[in-house]
């Protein structure tokens, strides 16, 4: 049977503690995996599995990855759904007495990532952790990447959690989520979860609810003596989630969290809300048809120069302000920086040269970064001085605020300058990452090392003429140490003191007791440099890590510069105004546009329209009009210009004075859930409800085509019971496209609705799209002529026409004319029933029948007939 060897034995009791994971183990120069977690890496990464003796009387299956691009193998495995456990040698392998000491140092899962470059730079990468039971809900989320971690909880009744934990969960996208089993009970929850965000989800084992132990982990990891300023003393669900959250980062990344800072404590109704399916549909981060960047409004707005920016853009966009004070100081910035374009060049030119800090203080902070990471930092900060000189002298006060609470971090600019090589090596254990002159000692041993190397020149070229050899060589390898080289057919001239080394094929290897003597002293010198560069270098990043919080909170101020800056060059280059703002529920715009339409149609005009929205007399909008003549993209181009403004931005508009709205619902188009087992019509029927349970008269609601997915007259009814319910009782300000024509008479039934209609013109057979909304109504929907101009054959647009006419002719619902629901739904069946046998009839070819054609088309009328009379 044989015992495994040593080192394998220490892989297997290491691997024992982490079952749960694919072990990456340190052997030298690479990582390697062993039995089934080889045989899985191997079929993941689409690497060669080989084995390895390991004592026993069969090989073990084998691969590996090459250290220095370990990081983008674990990344692929990640993606995949595999926690990965990096097993580093924690000692010296050259002063180890027997086998190398090995441990884990990390875990990497989908949610604690922190390379960089295996990253979206202007995206967080989100590990959240929530705890819920039927009393309430508490949502705690980090990002490692950027030592960012946020906490919040919401105490009511269980749907209301899940809906308000889902609505969260959408707008920070996490890639990993650590809950408790009470959060899983939902699987409808859970469905949607997988469906529209696809995290990987851990499940903890439930144990007995501790607030006081949760309570001691928030303290000792923030080392603070209570949660006072944190605004968590009376906050049980937030304590809950994030005690969690903590004791799962240690579990997974040990001690590399210090810098992982500032905790924020959040109400989310401090913010303009904004559910996962308004988000989706709004397109704001991404398109919902290809999931892509391109064509959805971030990829408008962000012209951001750094990744703190576009994160930080990205937080504006899902968390758009309340308070009109906060709002009109950012406008105040953006408009200042959009009338000095020469200003805005500047800035911009210097936030080009910044990196990522947060992400490079990260890697700091884990006792991972290169030479060439704190180089990047060294890079980022030396032209903060002069930012702030730029800033002073704007006059402006937002901007001499953020001067005044940017760090200029001269100190660690200098350290860093004094300290690296310009052109640090990739690694940080080969040398050449210490400046000259930082290090006395560095210096003399490198001093050393050169003249050793000259006296080897030296030493060659006296041996060449003393031996008469004119081919003989000093050469080097790491294995065989320095030696004399001599080709076969000199061998014979070699003098007595040379002593044999090595045979080789053309030449034979020699040493003397002289080189033996100047190795030593230059392979020392060599590794002691190596060793003394790797302790500077350590020394430099646990200083530097003193300073993370003012590294932070300067890349925090930098970043707000940014996103202002972007948002100044997107308005100047798109002709945006800058928005009015009132609390009076008013919005009136005059001349809006979608932004992202604009731009795709470049070489088109855009069509702009006037709106004005009010909370008593022009509250809900009917629109009705034509398929594909844009009442989609000008209810979302409003819903847009709403959030633009209370982002702070500037708008697509010639004027607009925006009413700040609570929150945003939208329900557009028609889409299904097919993997969850729901139709169009039941998605629909899922998102409205929510929409009618938590909108108020401060909300902005947009719907489209309510009731399309069933049957016309239950379509119609829910139609107008909704539009009543939001006129009489909700009260919010809304958009309502639909083709049920008969939803106009409401105009004359409800305060506060009005009828808008989107204008065509027919010419002969086709039509025109003229996309302006005008007061007033339509009862033409177009619908056949744009089955023409999308290419349908003409005998079915034919056929098509004539079966409208004859539904028009006989089918009208007038609601001034109150008949019995259900006896209307039945006399209305009739008249289809009649329309169609009628029709049927005259349309019988009866010179084209056979006999036997004629008798079966006689027995069908007869069944039809029968089935009418019923």
């Amino acid at each position: 049977m044989g015992t495994l060897t040593p080192m394998m034995q220490q892989y297997v009791d290491t691997k024992k503690k982490y079952e749960d994971a694919l072990l990456f183990f340190r052997l030298g120069d690479f990582y390697e995996m062993f039995f089934e977690d080889a045989k899985i890496a191997s079929r993941e990464l689409e690497i060669a599995l080989t084995s390895r003796d390991c004592g026993l009387d069969e090989k073990a299956p084998m691969c590996g990855v090459p250290h220095h691009v370990a990081e983008t193998y674990v990344s692929r495995l990640v993606d995949k759904g595999y926690k990965v456990a990096i097993c580093e040698q924690v000692e010296d392998p050259a002063l180890a007495k027997g086998l190398v000491k090995r441990d884990v140092v990390r875990i990497v899962t989908p949610g604690t990532i922190v390379d960089g470059n295996l990253l979206d730079e202007k995206s967080n990468n989100f590990l959240a952790s929530i705890y819920l039971d039927e009393y309430g809900v508490g949502l705690s989320y980090v990002d490692n990447s950027t030592g960012e971690m946020f906490t919040t909880e919401f105490i009511g009744e269980e749907e209301n959690s899940q809906r308000f934990v889902l609505d969260e969960l959408g707008k920070i996208m996490p890639s990993e989520i650590v809950c408790n089993k009470g959060f899983t009970r939902d699987k409808k929850m859970i469905g949607v979860i997988r469906n529209k965000i696809n995290p990987y989800i851990n499940v903890q084992e439930d144990t007995s609810v501790d607030v006081e132990s949760s309570k001691d982990s928030i303290l000792k990891f923030l080392k603070k003596d209570d949660l006072e300023n944190n605004r968590l003393k009376e906050k049980i669900y937030s304590v809950l989630s994030l005690g969690k959250l903590i004791d799962y980062l240690r579990d997974t990344q040990f001690n590399a969290i210090d810098h992982i800072k500032e905790l924020q404590y959040y109400e989310p109704d401090h913010f303009m809300l904004m559910d996962i399916n308004t988000r989706a549909n709004l397109e704001i981060h991404e398109t919902m048809r290809s999931k892509e960047k391109r064509g959805a409004l971030i990829g408008i707005l962000d012209k951001t120069q750094t990744a703190m920016g576009g994160r930080l853009l990205r937080k504006w966009l899902e968390q758009p302000l309340l308070d009109k004070k906060q709002i009109e100081s950012r406008l105040d910035m953006v408009e200042f920086l959009g009338n000095n374009p020469f200003l805005l060049e500047e800035i911009k030119d210097i936030l080009k040269t910044i990196y990522d800090i947060e992400r490079l203080i990260s890697k700091i902070s884990n006792g991972n970064p290169s030479g060439r990471d704190m180089l990047a930092l060294s890079q980022s900060i030396q032209n903060i001085p002069q930012l702030k000189g730029i800033l002073l002298e704007t006059g402006l006060k937002q901007f001499n605020r953020l001067q005044e609470e940017m760090d200029d971090l001269r100190d660690i600019h200098q350290l860093l300058t004094s300290a690296l090589d310009e052109n640090p090596p990739l690694s940080v254990k080969e040398g050449g990452i210490i400046r000259q002159g930082y290090n006395e000692y560095l210096d003399e041993l490198r001093v050393s090392k050169t003249k050793g190397k000259e006296w080897l020149a030296r030493f060659e070229s006296e041996e060449k003429d003393r031996t008469g050899i004119r081919t003989l060589k000093v050469g080097y390898n790491r294995i065989m140490g320095y030696y004399i080289d001599i080709r076969k057919s000199s061998v014979d001239q070699v003098p007595d003191n040379y002593i044999r080394k090595q045979t080789l094929a053309s030449s034979e290897r020699y040493y003397t007791t002289e080189l033996k003597e100047i190795e030593d002293k230059i392979l020392g010198a060599d590794e002691k440099a190596i060793q003394l560069e790797y302790e500077l270098f350590q020394e430099i990043r646990i200083q530097i890590k003193k300073e993370i919080q003012r590294l932070q909170k300067t890349s925090k101020l930098i970043a707000v510069l940014d996103v202002v800056m972007s948002l100044a060059i997107v308005s100047n280059a798109n002709s945006f105004t800058r928005p009015s703002l009132n609390t009076k529920g008013i919005i009136t715009i005059e001349e809006g546009r979608h932004p992202v339409v604009e731009a795709t149609i470049k070489h088109q005009l855009f069509v702009p329209n006037d709106a004005y929205m009010d909370t008593r007399d022009h509250m809900v909008h009917i629109i009705t009009g034509p398929n594909m003549a844009g009442k989609s993209t000008f209810m979302r181009q409003i819903a847009i210009i709403v959030l633009l403004a209370q982002i702070g931005s500037f708008v697509p508009a010639r004027n607009a004075d925006i009413g700040i709205v609570d929150r945003i619902f939208t329900r557009i188009g028609a889409s299904d859930n097919l993997s969850q087992g729901e139709s169009t019509f039941m998605v629909e029927m899922n998102e409205v409800p929510n929409i009618l349970r938590f909108a108020t008269s401060k909300s902005l609601v947009i719907l489209d085509e309510v009731g399309r997915g069933t049957s016309t007259f239950d379509g119609l009814s829910i139609a107008w019971a909704v539009v009543e319910y939001i006129a009489n009782k909700v009260k919010a300000k809304t958009l309502f496209a639909t083709h049920y024509h008969e939803l106009t008479q409401l105009q004359e039934r409800l305060q506060g609705v009005k009828n808008y209609t989107i204008t065509a013109e027919e010419q002969g057979d086709d039509i025109i799209f003229l996309r302006k909304i005008i007061k007033g109504s339509t009862n033409q929907s177009f619908g056949i002529q744009v089955a023409r101009l999308a290419g349908i054959r003409k005998e079915v647009i034919q056929r098509a026409s004539e079966v409208l006419a004859t539904i028009e002719g006989s089918h009208n619902i007038n609601m001034d004319q109150p008949i019995e629901q259900k006896n209307q739904k039945q006399m209305n069946l009739v008249d289809y029933r009649k329309d169609f046998f009628i029709d049927r009839i005259r349309n019988i070819d009866i010179n084209g029948l056979t006999p036997m054609d004629a008798l079966n088309t006689l027995n069908n009328l007869v069944e039809d007939a029968k089935k009418l009379k019923e």
